[in-house]
């Protein structure tokens, strides 16, 4: 039962349709996707999610619409439409938003936390904080895939010393392949190989794309009940 919580289509910067990367997704094995968005106008997330009903229910397949903050005033009004949501996701790279995102109970995922830097954007301060929060860590896939050269070492430095991080503090991690197309969707065996082959073991490696993704997910659903007040705070 694996989960991509980080996919893009045509739809949201991306190069195929949903339909096509439902269909690959699920020839893979994977159960569900995160179709991940940037925010959209109201009329445009209606088209959106009438397309992932009707995708959904022909391929009898999960699909959870995300949406993705590129600064504090986006995710301030996707933090006011939390319990609607199925997944609110941080785009990172700077010190602000990589500390914004963590601190933060109402976001599920921090995406691209060493974007365009030396190293992993994330300390033992800010691991600690997505473990007591509770916000995942993303290892994004499609960052090996479309560098080279020093670039690359670079990225497989950074997603190492996530790794490293994650041992030591065991916040929720997950592995996506952020694909932009369904050629860019991976096999969850490569994406798990690729964390064994950063240091976890086979056991760990799996959680991050199927315990933690599934965590989320019941969370998320969680929030959409009439008990749920705010995060950490629900009705008995």
């Amino acid at each position: 039962m694996f989960f991509d919580l980080h996919v893009h289509s045509a739809f949201s910067s991306g190069e195929s349709s949903l339909e096509d990367i439902v269909k690959t997704a699920k020839e893979l094995g994977y159960k569900g996707i995160g179709f991940i968005s940037y925010p959209l106008k109201k009329e445009e997330e209606e088209i959106l999610r009438a397309e992932v009903n009707r995708i959904s229910n022909e391929y009898n397949f999960e699909i959870y619409v995300g949406f993705e903050a590129n600064n504090k005033l986006e995710l301030k009004h996707l933090l006011n439409r939390r319990r609607e949501l199925d997944l609110i996701l941080v785009r990172g790279g700077t010190n602000l938003m990589n500390r914004v995102a963590v601190e933060n109970r109402g976001v599920d995922i921090l995406t691209h936390p060493d974007h365009q830097r030396k190293d992993c954007g994330i300390n033992h301060i800010l691991a600690r904080l997505a473990k007591e929060n509770e916000v995942a860590i993303e290892i994004n896939f499609r960052e090996i895939l479309n560098t080279e050269g020093l670039i690359r070492k670079t990225v497989l430095a950074n997603h190492a010393e996530i790794i490293r991080l994650y041992k030591k503090f065991k916040f929720p991690l997950i592995v996506s392949s952020g694909a932009l197309s369904h050629w860019q969707i991976k096999d969850p065996k490569v994406l798990i190989s690729y964390l064994v082959t950063l240091g976890l073991e086979m056991s760990e490696a799996k959680k991050a794309l199927k315990d933690y993704p599934k965590m989320i997910l019941e969370r998320s659903k969680e929030r959409k009940s009439e008990k749920w007040v705010m995060p950490g705070v629900k009705l008995v």
